[in-house]
Formats: structure tokens, C-alpha cells, sequence
């Protein structure tokens, strides 16, 4: 999981789901330790919600409210929309 998560920037970003546009938030806390992402379909009602937290050990995957497989097939299926310059 960590894998998809790092491909998302900081900030503020535009991606696609199954056809749909989402504006992510991502913000990174504790010198990189945890993550927070919130993921909001621009013409609809969906939504997704996890924090992210490492450790030396493990890695913890919290979605907020939502199924952990919801929270999966979306970051597996994103696709990121590129900056323009």
C-alpha cells in the first residue's frame, strides 16, 4: 500500500476512478510517519478516508469509516493527473 500512496503528491491533487474525478488532499505528519489522505469525487458523493501510520516494525493502514478494501481497489485503480507546465 505504501507503494501507491507515495506516488501521490503532497498537497493538493487531481486523479481518476472508474471514470470519476476526486480532488486528494495528502499531508504528511511526524517527520513522515503518518499520512493522512482524504479523496473527494468532484461530481458526486463519494469519498475516501485513511490515515497511514509507520513504525519500525509495521505499517498500519486506517481507513476512516470506510471498508479497508474500498480504500485498496481505490489506490490500486488511481490514476494521477499530471501538472501541465
Amino acid at each position: 500500500m505504501r507503494k501507491y500512496l507515495n506516488e501521490i503528491p503532497e498537497g493538493y491533487s487531481i486523479a481518476y476512478f472508474q471514470n470519476k474525478k476526486y480532488g486528494i488532499s495528502k499531508t504528511i505528519y511526524n517527520r513522515g510517519n503518518s499520512i493522512k489522505i482524504y479523496a473527494e469525487e468532484l461530481s458526486g458523493n463519494d469519498y475516501i478516508s485513511l490515515n497511514y501510520y509507520f513504525t519500525q516494525k509495521q505499517e498500519y493502514l486506517k481507513p476512516c469509516e470506510m471498508p479497508m478494501q474500498k480504500v485498496i481497489t481505490f489506490f490500486k485503480n488511481l490514476t494521477i493527473e499530471k501538472c501541465k507546465k
